[in-house]
Parts: C-alpha cells; sequence; structure tokens
C-alpha cells in the first residue's frame, strides 16, 4: 500500500512529539541519548532536531558547560529546550490567596505574583478582570515574554462546567456561576485552560519524585479542603478535568456535619481546617463553616493538639477517622502502593495518622495486601505548580509545536495550534 501525504505527516508529527516529550520528561540529552529512549532512528532524531533547531525550539549545549565533573575527550554536545521559545501563565487559585507565576519553555520560573483572596474578592472584582489585570502586569514586569506567550492555565477548586469555561460549584465565594475562562480567553486572544486541583496533585507527584513516576499514588490534599488525585501504574485517573475524584465530597456520617458545599456529613466537613476548628471550639456541627482559615490560627491548633489538649486532639482524630475511612472505601476500588498527604494537613499527619491507620487496618484489602505506605509532603503549592506546569508545557509541545511543518522556519503565531 502506497503511503499518503497525510500518513506521512501524522508519522513526522508523532515523531517530533515524541522527541519532545523525550527532552521534556529528561532534559538536555545527546541525540544519541534521545535516539535509545524514543526508539528512533539517530538518522531520523538528527533530522527533526535540524528542524526544531532552525524554528528556534531547541538549542545545542555543551555536556562540559552542564556538570561540575571534567570529562576526558571530546564532550558530548546536548540538545534542549530554547528558554525564549514560549512562556505560560500558570494561575493557582485557593480559598486564601492567588499565585501568578510566569514560565519559560524550559519549565524555568521568570516571575512570581501573591496576593490574598478573601470572602469578598471576586464579589468585588469579576474573576475574568481579576485574571486579566495580574497577567497584565506580568507582562509589564518581563516585556520581552509577553510577544511568546502561549498559554494561561488556572488551577481551581470545585466543579467544572463541561464546556471548562468556567465552575458550577467552588468553595471559593463569587468564582462559580460566570464563564470566566471563557471570557479570559476572548479577552487576551490566549488559550486559556481550567483544571482541577485533585488532578494537578496526582501529576504532579510524578513529577516531583521519579520514584512515583510509574507507581500507583492516591495524593490526598488536607487544608482549606480535602482533595485527591490518583495516579495508577503512572497513568492519570479520569480522562478529562470531569474526571478528577470529588474525595473530600464523599459522604462520610449521613446527615452529619454541614460542609462548604452545603451538604451535610462530607470527608471535609470533619478534616479541612474549617472542620478542625469547629470540633476544637465545640461549635455545633450544622454552624456555617468558617469562610476561610487563616494559616496560623491551624498551624495552632495543630500545636495545641500536640501539647495535648483535648478538644483539639479529638477534631484531629475525627479528621484522621474520616480520611482513613474514605481511604479505605477507595481502596476496595482501587490499590496504590503509596497514600501522598500534602497541603497544611501533611504538618498534622502524626496526630491523624493513628486513625488513619486504624480505619485502614478495618478493611480488607488492606489486611490481605497489607498497608500501603502512607508520605506526608508539607508544601502542597510544589504538587499543584508542577502538574499544573508540565500539563501546560506539553501541551504546547504536542498541539502547538509537534505539528509545525518541517518546511517552517519561524514559530507560528501565539495561540495557534
Amino acid at each position: 500500500m502506497t503511503r499518503t501525504v497525510g500518513d506521512s505527516d501524522s508519522i513526522r508529527r508523532e515523531n517530533r512529539g515524541l522527541l519532545l516529550a523525550a527532552l521534556r520528561a529528561a532534559g538536555p540529552q545527546s541525540r544519541t541519548a534521545l535516539a535509545t529512549r524514543t526508539g528512533l532512528s539517530h538518522a531520523s532524531v538528527t533530522a527533526i532536531m535540524q528542524d526544531l533547531l532552525a524554528q528556534g525550539l531547541v538549542e545545542e549545549m555543551s555536556a562540559a558547560a552542564r556538570s561540575d565533573t571534567k570529562v576526558r575527550g571530546r564532550p558530548a554536545i546536548l540538545v534542549g529546550f530554547q528558554r525564549s521559545a514560549a512562556y505560560v501563565a500558570l494561575f493557582e487559585i485557593d480559598v486564601n490567596r492567588a499565585r501568578l507565576s510566569l514560565v519559560d519553555y524550559t519549565g524555568i520560573l521568570v516571575d512570581r505574583i501573591e496576593s490574598e483572596v478573601s470572602p469578598t474578592t471576586f464579589q468585588l472584582t469579576r474573576p475574568d478582570v481579576f485574571f486579566a489585570e495580574k497577567l497584565e502586569l506580568l507582562r509589564e514586569r518581563t516585556p520581552t515574554a509577553s510577544a511568546a506567550l502561549r498559554r494561561v492555565a488556572i488551577s481551581v477548586q470545585g466543579i467544572l462546567d463541561r464546556d471548562g469555561g468556567g465552575l458550577k460549584w467552588s468553595p471559593i465565594s463569587g468564582l462559580a456561576g460566570t464563564p470566566f475562562a471563557a471570557r479570559l480567553q476572548d479577552e487576551t486572544g490566549l488559550p486559556v485552560s481550567l483544571h482541577k486541583r485533585g488532578r494537578l496533585l496526582a501529576e504532579g507527584t510524578r513529577w516531583l519524585d521519579p520514584d512515583l513516576l510509574n507507581a500507583s499514588v492516591a495524593t490526598v490534599f488536607i487544608g482549606s479542603t480535602v482533595a485527591m488525585g490518583l495516579s495508577l501504574h503512572g497513568q492519570i485517573m479520569g480522562r478529562g478535568e470531569d474526571g478528577a475524584t470529588e474525595f473530600g465530597h464523599m459522604n462520610h456520617i449521613p446527615n452529619g456535619a454541614l460542609c462548604r458545599c452545603g451538604m451535610r456529613g462530607c470527608i471535609e466537613a470533619y478534616a479541612a481546617d474549617y472542620g478542625v476548628l469547629r470540633t476544637a471550639y465545640s461549635v455545633p456541627e450544622t454552624a456555617p463553616p468558617a469562610p476561610a482559615v487563616p494559616a496560623q490560627q491551624y498551624e495552632s491548633l495543630i500545636q495545641r493538639a500536640e501539647r495535648g489538649e483535648r478538644a483539639v486532639t479529638h477534631g484531629f482524630n475525627l479528621a484522621g477517622r474520616a480520611i482513613g475511612y474514605g481511604l479505605a472505601r477507595m481502596l476496595a476500588m482501587f490499590d496504590p502502593s503509596h497514600i501522598l498527604i500534602v497541603g497544611p494537613g501533611a504538618r498534622a499527619l502524626g496526630l491523624m495518622r493513628p486513625e488513619i491507620e486504624g480505619a485502614l487496618d478495618a478493611s480488607l484489602v488492606c489486611k490481605i495486601n497489607g498497608m500501603p505506605r502512607i508520605i506526608p509532603h508539607a508544601d502542597e503549592r510544589e504538587p499543584i505548580f508542577r502538574g499544573l506546569m508540565m500539563k501546560t508545557l506539553n501541551d504546547i509541545d504536542q498541539n502547538a509545536f509537534a505539528g509545525l511543518a518541517a518546511a517552517d522556519r519561524a514559530l507560528d503565531q501565539p495561540g495557534m495550534t
């Protein structure tokens, strides 16, 4: 059968995508190493690299320049991403803060802005206006990056609209109910994507720890909310952003404590910072949750529990029990080898661990397969940021640059795929 032009284009795009993915996963490499990693012939790698070099997507560098050790003989020539080929704006939003980062094509942080988020932030300023103003500030601070800005990606808490243009529900006051991502895309002319925190936790965990890259891991965020991301043998669960789990809103006790979502008895209503706060001060379970709990107040609760204050200790016991039974239900369907606890709640894992392990130990799966390894990681922002960054840069690799024609010697226009 004669191969058509379309077949050749598909193969060329696939091969370019393989090389870009290999560089994204392992950083600058020699052409020989890339051929070994991808399974492509050395001639194919050389030809594709010539195109990528001409298009300004990659650059050559000496291996000696990237190593503190001296090597004998002629130093190898490595190929790596060109920093200025593209930039992405990454926004992380939760009930307490907004963190806005500008990252270059190699994944190096160029600039970052942080600001507080209060219950009135998105009531006083429309979400798309808020994001547009922050984006313009990033562009003003790094004008050389403005022309090569390719994507805006936003990490959010809540349930996405089916079209991904906004949120149906969010614990962040004033954020849900408007197509702010779609509006921001129209205003800026840049592709804008929304990503759920749970999926980013799972994605970021894989990239942060090479030992977990292909493992089965449940990453649980405990803090202002409770969220989970699942990675099974290196594959993130759920094919779309709507596939992320709603672990925090799994029912723990029917008609139990009031959750921020408006339902009663959710895991989050007991395990999130506001749940522990409510228990510590003997506030009725039906009382509306605190809109936000300052980080220093949650840390104070941890310290009081560590000193043995009974009411606060009871709050963390209930939190651990809710997390433990939720994990036990999850283990009946999926069997991760590792459970990674991230966020402010990781500091309190020692207080919650007995109840978590007690609930897991009572499950059939753990009795048969043994207890999964439970690991704390105190700063949830790094897994979320890393997951958001890698998803966005991979999107540019595969959907903007892998398909560039070999004859093109200049980058396509920003925003086009």
